[in-house]
């Protein structure tokens, strides 16, 4: 297999560092804002456009918290979700290693906007484990998009039927299976050498 793209939240990171716990599970009790309230004010209405580059973040959330929780400061926030969901899968990260010392390259293949990409990247060190990034907010698209698919695959220069895919969304394993990557959905059960196999065959 010339090459492989994985997915990171769900496959590669796994939530709180401590515990494996959805990294917003204790943010009422660390930081006293409610996550039914962010979720309301912050993520339903401006996500979208911030996941795929057209707002930024940290000026956003400032705005927001200025009415919710004037008090929180929003870089405190973007620390603490950042550092609160970073739980790396080092055992996968390991087989991923040896699979390219095998000569297969490897790409990050990710819903994410700037500034996690970027602390994913450098803070977690994933940069010394991959061959470079493609994510929504620098492709203006997110999975499920068909043009994410199309716009990664024009930049590996690659065939799309040459790339293999792990993600554990099944609506994104079904849209990078009819853009032509050879797709497999990943589940806590998931084995890399199966996923291997299957792409080879």
């Amino acid at each position: 297999m010339k090459l492989l793209m994985v997915d990171v939240d769900g496959v590669l990171v796994h939530g709180r560092p401590s515990d494996g716990l959805p990294l917003f599970t204790y943010l009422e009790r660390d930081l006293g804002l409610s996550l039914e309230v962010l979720q309301e004010t912050f993520f339903k209405p401006y996500w979208k456009d911030i996941v795929t580059g057209r707002d930024a973040i940290e000026p956003r959330l400032t705005e927001v918290l200025g009415r919710i929780a004037p008090e929180l400061q929003a870089r405190t926030l973007i620390d603490y979700w950042f550092e609160n969901d970073s739980r790396l899968d080092h055992g996968l990260l390991d087989e991923l290693a040896a699979l390219r010392i095998g000569g297969t390259k490897l790409f990050l293949a990710t819903n994410q906007e700037h500034m996690r990409a970027a602390y994913l990247m450098e803070t977690l060190g994933l940069s010394s484990c991959f061959d470079g990034i493609f994510y929504s907010a620098a492709l203006g698209h997110q999975k499920p998009s068909a043009e994410f698919f199309r716009l990664a695959t024009d930049r590996v220069g690659l065939a799309a039927n040459e790339i293999g895919f792990i993600d554990d969304v099944e609506a994104n394993v079904e849209a990078a299976r009819q853009f032509g990557w050879k797709a497999m959905q990943w589940t806590s059960g998931s084995r890399l050498q199966d996923a291997v196999a299957a792409f080879s065959t």
